[in-house]
């Protein structure tokens, strides 16, 4: 198995240090206002192919799956012109634009939400894979990672790999002096800035995690965007409050959080609506309602699809025999 991608970005450091082979290639996403930078990823991208053709005559697969976003898109192009089967992923509730053109050249298209008018043969609803390490904790022993006691309520707030800041900057303007045990993991970008605020025993701020499965798992309720977490969030079996970053693609993020939200499993907050008091009464009313919060639990934990990993491998091996037959 290789991997493809560009050089400027994180899976240049992470595929590496996995220990598998990486073929990069320039390409960029396309902003949506016209500017320089708009003209140089039109280039970009179409050049992109034939340098995708360059690796795949190189590398001589016998499928190519793409995870979406601007990568991928022009691998599963040249994938059809090398009559090479192609899967496509989409972890969101929208389908993406780099997926909405490499799906007719796909064999199959896997989804991990079920999107309206998106059907037939090739399409699969499989959810969203997550990684071993970020399942199977015990309450005991996220407890115990984190320094909480196993009988005091606790409010994870989770800000993103690169942190997301006005969430961040809530949770500590609401809980920073005092509240129930907070647990915030708050990203790289603003952990400096936030650690001064944070004035009382109780409230364990951290710039990332590498026990993010116990961080789950200690939480009897989180605070997070709604990106990829919401299934993470479902496979522990953790109720939320979620709040969509505004800015998101197509607004992918409100789709992710209102499928939690129809299904019981969440509260939705729109970010121009979030306050340090709407956040505390939030919390308060579920820490406060162990019904409720219960009930929420089972209804998160039912969305979760912990054979995703394994039912994507499946549909990537179904679309390579089709090489065969073909």
């Amino acid at each position: 198995m290789t991997f493809a991608g560009t050089p400027d970005r994180v899976e240049s450091r992470l595929v590496p240090e996995a220990g598998f082979p990486l073929d990069t290639f320039p390409v960029s996403g396309l902003p949506r206002k016209p500017s320089a930078a708009q003209l140089r990823a039109a280039w970009r991208a179409s050049a992109a192919p034939a340098h995708c053709l360059a690796i795949l005559r190189r590398r001589r697969p016998d499928v190519v799956l793409g995870a979406g976003g601007y990568v991928a898109g022009p691998m599963v192009v040249a994938a059809r012109l090398r009559r090479i089967p192609a899967a496509v992923t989409e972890a969101d509730a929208h389908l993406g634009l780099a997926n909405r053109l490499a799906a007719p050249f796909a064999q199959r298209l896997l989804l991990a939400y079920d999107i309206p008018g998106r059907t037939g043969s090739k399409v699969r609803v499989v959810g969203r894979p997550i990684p071993l390490a970020h399942r199977g904790a015990s309450h005991e022993e996220g407890r115990r990672q984190f320094g909480f006691p196993a009988d005091a309520p606790v409010v994870a707030v989770f800000g993103a790999l690169a942190g997301a800041r006005s969430l961040n900057e809530l949770a500590v303007s609401a809980w920073g002096d005092e509240g129930p045990a907070v647990l915030h993991i708050s990203g790289e970008r603003d952990y400096e800035s936030l650690r001064p605020r944070v004035s009382r025993d109780g409230y364990v701020l951290l710039a990332q995690t590498d026990h993010f499965g116990d961080a789950l798992a200690a939480a009897d309720v989180a605070v997070s965007r709604a990106g990829g977490t919401v299934w993470e969030l479902a496979a522990a079996g953790v109720p939320s409050v979620l709040v969509p970053y505004p800015h998101a693609t197509a607004d992918h993020q409100a789709a992710n959080a209102h499928w939690m939200e129809r299904a019981g499993a969440a509260v939705v907050v729109p970010d121009s609506q979030l306050t340090p008091e709407r956040l505390r009464v939030e919390i308060d009313a579920l820490l406060g309602d162990r019904e409720r919060l219960a009930a929420m639990a089972r209804a998160s934990a039912s969305l979760g699809r912990p054979d995703a990993a394994q039912r994507i491998a499946t549909e990537v091996l179904a679309a390579a025999r089709t090489r065969s037959r073909g």
